[in-house]
């Protein structure tokens, strides 16, 4: 039978092909974001409770109360900003359910949405299945004086017209680990002024973020977040990203529209994880602490991979790093992952793949994704092969 594809360019993700790369060639996976180590014990316990407990039938539609509280108080407690748990704040089936809900919910056939690439892999697809028409701005790419992508908001506001429904933007950055700082935020107030643009705030690694620095939520401005949907997840934060728990913060009249797509789409997400996560989260140590302990893995990724051929980049932020290989191969990114995966047994995934036209020249930058979200051992046996090179 015939089926006319509403996704007719979407194939096997990058992540799929590489991680069965992993397992054809016994290659150890830095490539697909997620730990191989287990989440607290103590949020283990929560969730048994809670299942013993009989927490166990559908909760409400947009998430329990209790759940909705917690992070009401954490984002208040965070970015100063006080979203109502009732009418604000929605649990979803991970980010990429609230991703999906939102884009949804708000765009219509021929209306054009902003996506900055190198860009998550969801988007897209989100906006087609929409009737959206994805309009592609590039991130400025690393050089000699700034080790890290960057937007350049001029070409955002170039990019606007009357057409433009949604801007998706993302910080902390996933592939390339950049951040937002107060800057770019005055940049973007600036350009959506006078507008009726709304935006979509990926911000999952919130919590991941290095050295110091600060997470610059679009929740901490009034005039952002008064149009803004702010996703996260507790898959990163938790270490338990086959839960699929995230959450959404947007104003009234947004959070209204994405509940109606949000219930038919999965309806609500499982209980005993929402309660679990609920008593968990009201400990504030529990994503407090996160910057330390990936930055600690961040730094020993980094300083096995100088001992290399590889040249790492900084850093600010998520579980992700990118390094340059361009004194080992004169490859495009997609076969230097291949060949790094057969001869030397190590998965990453070429930053090209997070670009609507991978082949392009402007998407190869000599440049690929490692996760670092690994057990200590799992990176020193990557190093070890990398050295070989």
């Amino acid at each position: 039978m015939h089926i006319e594809s509403k996704l007719p360019n979407v194939g096997p993700t990058i992540f799929t092909t590489m991680s069965k790369m992993a397992v054809d060639y016994e290659a150890i996976n830095l490539g697909q974001g997620f730990p191989d180590f287990n989440t607290q014990t103590d949020l283990l316990d929560l969730v048994s409770a809670a299942m013993m407990e009989g927490k166990n039938q559908y909760p409400v539609m947009s998430g329990i109360p209790e759940l909705r509280n917690v992070i009401s108080e954490k984002v208040e407690l965070l970015y100063g900003k006080k979203y109502n748990p009732e009418t604000e704040i929605t649990i979803t089936s991970g980010a990429t359910e609230a991703i999906m809900s939102a884009v949804l919910a708000t765009v219509s056939t021929g209306d054009e949405v902003i996506v900055i690439e190198p860009s998550y892999d969801c988007y897209v697809p989100a906006i087609v299945l929409a009737g959206g028409i994805p309009k592609f701005v590039q991130m400025t790419p690393p050089n000699a004086l700034k080790q890290t992508f960057s937007i350049d908001w001029n070409k955002i506001k170039e990019a606007i017209n009357n057409k433009t429904r949604l801007l998706i933007l993302n910080s902390p950055h996933n592939p390339t680990g950049a951040i937002f700082n107060s800057a770019d935020l005055d940049a973007l107030e600036s350009i959506l002024l006078d507008t009726n643009i709304i935006v979509l705030s990926d911000e999952v690694y919130e919590h991941i973020i290095f050295d110091k620095r600060q997470h610059h939520s679009l929740a901490s401005r009034k005039k952002l977040a008064e149009r803004a949907f702010i996703i996260s997840s507790f898959g990163k934060t938790t270490h338990t990203t086959g839960w699929k728990i995230g959450y959404c913060c947007a104003p009234p009249s947004l959070t209204k529209e994405l509940r109606k797509v949000h219930q038919f789409v999965v309806f609500t997400v499982p209980s005993p994880f929402q309660y679990a996560l609920a008593t968990y989260t009201k400990n504030k140590n529990t994503y407090l602490s996160l910057p330390d302990f990936y930055q600690e893995k961040r730094n020993h990724l980094t300083t096995g991979l100088e001992k290399t051929k590889f040249k790492p980049l900084a850093s600010p932020g998520t579980f992700f790093l990118l390094a340059d290989y361009s004194k080992i191969s004169n490859q495009n990114e997609s076969d230097f992952s291949i060949w790094l995966a057969k001869t030397h047994g190590v998965v990453v995934i070429p930053v090209s793949a997070f670009y609507s036209n991978p082949n392009h020249k402007d998407s190869n930058h000599m440049l690929v994704r490692f996760c670092f979200a690994k057990k200590a051992t799992t990176l020193d046996e990557a190093i070890h092969r990398l050295q070989k090179l």
